[in-house]
């Protein structure tokens, strides 16, 4: 005769028990001062019941006992759901249902327990018990993606991936680049700009929908993600804006809104690869300069060399947004601007695009250059700056989207540097294969002043030189971080290079 298989219930614990298998009562210790409150589920075709009760347990007794069939496959399974929370959040739902004779409320109730049990298989699928931490991160990070609306705690995501809180945020930051609940509020205020631009929903009623717990802390978090208030961004959304961005109007036109003026420097004159030849211009060097009443702007866009040009002045008569993100990362960039202007929809076709641009000239580049060096000089009438390979308006895309292999002394003399000057002797080491150079008249007294260097014997020593592979470019277009200037970098280098 087959022998009684006890079970002790413990908090946490699923037992699924085959159709067919008898289960005695429950054993309950009489003093016991413990209640464990449990949830049977019977799982019948067509329909479900559920029941929830307590019963006052010893811990240390045996609490469920349970005939053992005579086939292996009659055994009960043990299983686990993380995070519990979730789990006795689903039950509760249903146990509230239950009783229900609305069938769209029936119905609902069929798709939560089916969503239930569907995560409870996935999560203990025998396949995935020898998963890496790494898979279990991927896992943990789709789960946010699905459940950015509900309460999320990091114990609950440690727990479920079986690593420790501390392990976790460490790994999860490797992966990521941010803390869990930083992403968790980044998938937050990514959907709410999506409500705020497509429905006219309070912004009570969008925070409670994405998850944050009041419209006070939604609407700082906002502000604090986005550089504008979420009305502002809505508003901007919605209607056309008058906005004056100094040497930001690349992203600003990449998102296709024209500035209501553009920038301009006494001696490099306006961005003339923009094609803003109808816009008027606004010369960021004058410290006198005010703004016409037809052009003023609505909101001025600044980034972190507004200083230079002491634009902060105009701050108390126009809405200012600052962008402050370094100019290497221009997707950052061109993501906040977007945020402030209502363009977001717009971010992902546009790095799509440059993106592709950039597969394609990568390929078509290394099929021509063969491995040979390049280096870029910025030159004027008192310096030679040498740019480096992994910072700066060029070495990010010279190097590294598009491949090129910058000569040894590049990284050698610059290290991490953006840029540093050199000295005419040390420009006759400098044996790149090839050389882009820009000239910048800013210093220069007289007109060409910039283009001395040429006539050396340092320069006309050097092998580019020598071979015909000097290519000048254009100043503003080069000394710039925006997509489009990024994209005009590549049109150049496939112009003298492929």
């Amino acid at each position: 005769m087959a022998q009684d298989v006890m079970f002790k219930l413990s908090k946490g614990m699923i037992l699924f028990v085959p159709a067919g298998v008898p289960i005695l009562p429950l054993q309950i210790k009489t003093f016991s001062e413990t209640k464990l409150h449990y949830y049977r589920l019977d799982l019948v075709p067509g329909k479900e019941s559920k029941d929830a009760s307590y019963a006052q347990l010893d811990k240390k007794k045996p609490a469920l006992q349970q005939r053992k069939g005579t086939l292996e496959a009659s055994m009960p399974i043990e299983l686990s759901y993380s995070p519990w929370s979730s789990c006795l959040e689903v039950l509760d739902q249903m146990l509230r249902q239950q009783e229900t004779s609305d069938w769209l409320e029936q119905w609902d109730m069929q798709l939560r327990f089916q969503e239930w049990f569907r995560v409870l298989l996935q999560q203990n699928d025998p396949r995935n018990t020898c998963q890496d931490h790494r898979s279990l991160l991927q896992r943990s990070i789709r789960y946010i993606r699905d459940h950015y609306n509900q309460p999320i705690t990091v114990d609950e995501l440690a727990a479920d991936t079986r690593l420790t809180r501390s392990s976790y945020t460490r790994q999860f930051k490797e992966m990521t680049g941010k803390l869990p609940l930083d992403y968790v509020n980044t998938i937050r205020l990514e959907r709410s700009k999506q409500l705020l631009q497509l429905t006219d929903d309070r912004l009570h009623d969008i925070a409670q929908n994405v998850g944050f717990s009041n419209e006070y802390y939604f609407s700082r978090r906002f502000k604090q993600y986005a550089g504008i208030s979420p009305g502002v961004y809505r508003r901007h959304y919605r209607q056309e804006v008058r906005v004056f961005a100094p040497y930001l109007e690349d992203f600003v036109l990449a998102l296709g809104v024209e500035p209501v003026l553009q920038s301009a420097h006494h001696s490099w004159g306006k961005q003339r690869y923009l094609g803003l030849d109808h816009i008027p211009e606004f010369d960021v060097t004058r410290q006198d300069a005010i703004f016409n009443e037809s052009h003023k702007p609505d909101f001025i866009l600044l980034n972190a060399g507004h200083t230079r040009w002491n634009l902060e002045r105009f701050k108390h008569t126009v809405p200012t947004f600052y962008v402050n993100h370094q100019g290497e990362d221009w997707r950052s960039i061109l993501r906040s601007t977007a945020d402030v202007l209502g363009k977001g929809s717009r971010v992902w076709d546009i790095v799509g695009t440059y993106e592709e641009k950039v597969r394609e000239a990568k390929d078509l580049l290394a099929r021509c250059t063969h491995g040979k060096t390049v280096a870029f000089l910025r030159i004027s009438a008192t310096q030679i700056v040498l740019y480096g390979a992994q910072q700066g308006y060029v070495g990010p895309v010279m190097y590294g989207d598009l491949g090129l292999t910058p000569h040894p002394l590049v990284q050698q003399w610059t290290k991490e540097e953006r840029r540093i000057d050199i000295q005419p002797e040390h420009l006759a080491q400098l044996h790149a294969d090839h050389l882009f150079i820009t000239f910048d008249n800013v210093d220069s007294v007289i007109p060409g002043e910039e283009r001395k260097l040429l006539d050396t014997t340092e320069w006309k020593q050097l092998p580019a030189v020598k071979r015909g592979h000097v290519y000048e470019v254009d100043f503003l277009s080069w000394m710039n971080y925006g997509v489009i200037s990024h994209g005009k970098k590549i049109d150049d280098i496939l112009r003298f290079m492929a």
